[in-house]
């Protein structure tokens, strides 16, 4: 579905991401981890294209994303992307939050939007929030919504940039949750997370990036049980419940 080839990336003379290459199939849930700076929130921020990749090529069922000729709204459509801040319009309410992007660029129907909108909005247990505005919210209650409207695009990835990491550590389990949900229902994530747990629990595949590059790679259980890259073994030492 997703494959990416010697992707290359720098700001200036610093070089964020160097040759990375690895694909994403359907129904994978690939978990990114790594220490901070490592590359991991650039690598997906060149998929979604709000990077412009340096070099490198990023295939969606084949088709180079990166060719200037690529309709790129219609793209992010269908690969779709929560932030860590949550990126919600604080102007419009819970469900309007929803239902914007799929009347502006999935071009449907305001009420087939508005029905999209609650039905994915009760699927992460925010239905009774819908006129709430994003400022009468939690921290995991924005998140949530960020899902709900991410989904509502009906996307086939969804790429989920440290989507706990601005929470409080009590509501980071509420967004867990629901991406847990998600994975045991099929859809397709691409998750950069210092949630350990998550990575060795959830995941099909994870990917341990370092200085810019993938370090290494493999199931959860070649990576939190055996890896083979010291630097793998020193990150995974520092978390005390995958210390290797």
């Amino acid at each position: 579905m997703l494959k990416v080839s010697h992707l290359q990336k720098s700001f200036g003379n610093h070089a964020v991401l160097n040759d990375i290459d690895f694909e994403v199939h359907k129904g994978d849930v690939v978990s990114i981890i790594g220490a901070s700076g490592s590359g991991k929130s650039t690598m997906l921020r060149c998929i979604n294209l709000l990077e412009e990749p340096g070099g490198g090529e990023i295939l969606f069922h084949g088709q180079d994303i990166t060719d200037a000729k690529v309709n790129v709204p219609a793209y992010r459509a269908k690969v779709g992307m929560v932030f860590q801040n949550f990126n919600l319009f604080n102007n419009m309410t819970v469900l309007e939050n929803c239902i914007v992007g799929q009347v502006k660029v999935a071009k449907k129907k305001p009420e087939e939007a508005r029905i999209s909108a609650v039905r994915y909005l009760r699927q992460v247990g925010m239905e009774p929030f819908l006129n709430a505005k994003p400022r009468q919210l939690s921290g995991g209650q924005k998140q949530r919504v960020a899902i709900a409207r991410a989904l509502a695009m009906e996307p086939e990835v969804l790429l989920f940039d440290e989507p706990t990491s601005a929470l409080d550590p009590q509501m980071v389990g509420e967004v867990l949750s629901v991406m847990e949900d998600l994975a045991k229902q099929g859809l397709t994530m691409l998750v950069v997370t210092h949630e350990m747990a998550f990575a060795r629990d959830v995941s099909t595949h994870v990917i341990y990036m370092s200085e810019g590059v993938i370090e290494e790679e493999g199931t959860p259980a070649q990576i939190f049980g055996a890896p083979r890259s010291e630097k793998t073994k020193e990150f995974l030492a520092r978390f005390r419940n995958t210390a290797v």
